[in-house]
Order: structure tokens, then C-alpha cells, then sequence
């Protein structure tokens, strides 16, 4: 048994001051615009639970501002069918690093980031890194405020945190850049904590679950994470 629970109310009322990302993030605009440029790589940025591409076009104008190739997922609103988007998601994936002839960058947000995850794991030699923000690594939406939405569908929560055991038993190589937040007010921040991944590398930041798409600290760790990683010794895709 696991001591983790989701998130309570009060830290819920968190969410409902997301907005204040904004002013922050136009206030450490100067630094943000001056991090390190990329170099064409291909990123793709999967939605959360219940969200499509919209939900991301801030942080991937802000790839793109850097010089990186960013698009969104293009799979329409995220229902959380997570098989069925692994799927889908690993035929895109792969399509998009034959296509550029190199390996992709994978970014998810929430559930999201789970879903890069599992991309990676069945394409470790299609991506080159993972970033995850606020993603429930442990226990899928068991340990959310999103659980009775899955439970009514009939869903089993205990079947699905087992099913998550199971593929991680095939560690992910790559790196991994995983961000969360204590105040997150949908998932609990303990099970965004990565403890199997060797190449895994946490960050703390202070905003809610929804302000995390839209906070100055996330877009400066993932653009620092992004180029550091490029540095290091890139695959070569294997087709």
C-alpha cells in the first residue's frame, strides 16, 4: 500500500490562481528570451487529460522563438484512452524521426507526460530525450483528482497502477527531465517522482498543475534541459 493520496481541496484552490504564471512570465521575459538556442530538433508536446494542442501553443511558440522544430501531438482532445494513444503516438512518433532522420524530442504535460514516457519506452531508439511536467508517474489517475472520472467508466484504479508496474520494468535509458510542484492541486506530487529511470533528473517548481504550461520556471528548465541534453552524445536512429 502506497502513502499517497490525491490531492486534497485545500491544495486544489491552488489551480485558482494559475493565472499569476502570466505576469511572471512576462516579467522574466528578458532572461527567458536569451536562454540557449536549439538547433532545429524536432519536439513534440503532448496535451494533458481532457486537452489538446491549445492547451500548448505558449510553450511551443517558445520553442520555436529558441530555434527548435515544435509541434503539438495532433490527436485532437486527450481522453484518456491511454492504449489507444500509445499506440497512435508510437506511429507518429516514429514517422516524425524517419522523417527528420533523427531522433525527436518528446514533452508531456500530465497525463501527457506519461504518455511520452510509454512513446519512449516502445521508441528508445526514436527519441532522444523525455520532458515531463507534473505527470503522474505512479498509479496513472489513481493518485489524482481525476480517479472517479476513470472509476465511472468502470475502470479498475488498482489494475491500472499495476498494468504501469509492469511496463516499468523496462527501465527508460534516456534522459529524462521530470518537473513538479508541491502545490499541484490535480495530481499529487509524490507520485510524479520518478525512482526507476537511471537517467531521471527532478525539478521542483512552485506552480499549480494547470499554471505549469504556462510558468516562466518551467519553460527556463525545459529550454536549459533541452540544450544540455543535445550537447551530450546523441543515438543514432536505427530504423
Amino acid at each position: 500500500m502506497r502513502n499517497i493520496s490525491p490531492p486534497s481541496n485545500a491544495r486544489l484552490l491552488n489551480e485558482a490562481f494559475s493565472w499569476l504564471e502570466f505576469p511572471r512570465l512576462f516579467l522574466q521575459a528578458p532572461d527567458l528570451l536569451t536562454q540557449v538556442r536549439g538547433q532545429g530538433q524536432r519536439v513534440l508536446v503532448f496535451p494533458g487529460f481532457g486537452a489538446g494542442d491549445f492547451s500548448t501553443l505558449l510553450l511551443r511558440q517558445y520553442l520555436g522563438y529558441l530555434g527548435y522544430n515544435s509541434a503539438g501531438w495532433q490527436q485532437g482532445i486527450n481522453t484518456g484512452d491511454v492504449m489507444a494513444m500509445i499506440k497512435n503516438l508510437t506511429n507518429a512518433a516514429r514517422d516524425e524521426a524517419e522523417r527528420y532522420q533523427a531522433p525527436i524530442i518528446l514533452i508531456g504535460w500530465s497525463l501527457g507526460g506519461y504518455l511520452a514516457r510509454e512513446v519512449a519506452r516502445e521508441l528508445p531508439d526514436h527519441i532522444s530525450q523525455v520532458v515531463t511536467m507534473g505527470s503522474p508517474i505512479i498509479g496513472g489517475p489513481k493518485y489524482t483528482r481525476v480517479a472517479s472520472l476513470f472509476e465511472g467508466t468502470g475502470m479498475s484504479l488498482d489494475m491500472i497502477e499495476q498494468a504501469i508496474e509492469w511496463r516499468d520494468q523496462i527501465p527508460l535509458r534516456l534522459p529524462v527531465t521530470n518537473i513538479y510542484s508541491k502545490n499541484d492541486g490535480v495530481v499529487a506530487w509524490e507520485a510524479c517522482i520518478d525512482h526507476k529511470s537511471p537517467a531521471v533528473e527532478h525539478f521542483e517548481v512552485r506552480s499549480s498543475h494547470i499554471g505549469l504550461g504556462i510558468s516562466a520556471d518551467v519553460f527556463r528548465i525545459i529550454a536549459r534541459q533541452l540544450h544540455k541534453h543535445h550537447n551530450q552524445q546523441t543515438p543514432a536512429l536505427k530504423v
